[in-house]
């Protein structure tokens, strides 16, 4: 045990250990703020990943009619619409969140109140518009 620990002990001072995942999970509520912040580079993550293999189907549809007929085919089934509905979810969730982290680093809504809420709103229409995104693509309208 280091001395500093040691000297916290004895004045009665709080100890803090690591968190673990398994402590997040279980003991830790997080705040809106943390899941957005989260939510934001999962979200990122995986559209970096997806970004070289949609350019990829996106120039093989330019090719010819045909190719461009093949993939619309391949759209349409649900599992294709599945998937598109969650990168439009990722892509609409990483735009809002972005705005919200540049009027952060304009010094706008820094403050816990608004920080939370702003992160609230941040969830909340992003998945309003993926819902939207979601009706569109399944023919609802």
């Amino acid at each position: 045990m280091s001395e500093a620990v040691r000297e916290a002990k004895q004045k009665g001072r709080p100890e803090f250990r690591n968190i673990g995942i398994a402590d997040i999970t279980g003991k830790y509520r997080m705040p809106p703020s943390a899941i957005v912040s989260i939510l934001h580079r999962v979200s990122g993550a995986g559209l970096f990943l997806a970004l070289p293999f949609l350019l990829y189907l996106f120039q093989q549809s330019l090719l010819s009619e045909s190719s461009f007929g093949y993939f619309a085919g391949i759209v349409s089934h649900p599992l294709a619409k599945l998937v598109l509905l969650g990168l439009s979810w990722a892509y609409l969730h990483h735009f809002t969140a972005g705005i919200r982290h540049l009027f952060m680093d304009n010094h706008f809504a820094l403050d816990k109140d608004a920080a939370q809420s702003t992160a609230r709103w941040v969830l909340v229409i992003s998945l309003l518009l993926t819902a939207l995104v979601g009706l569109k693509l399944f023919g609802v309208f």
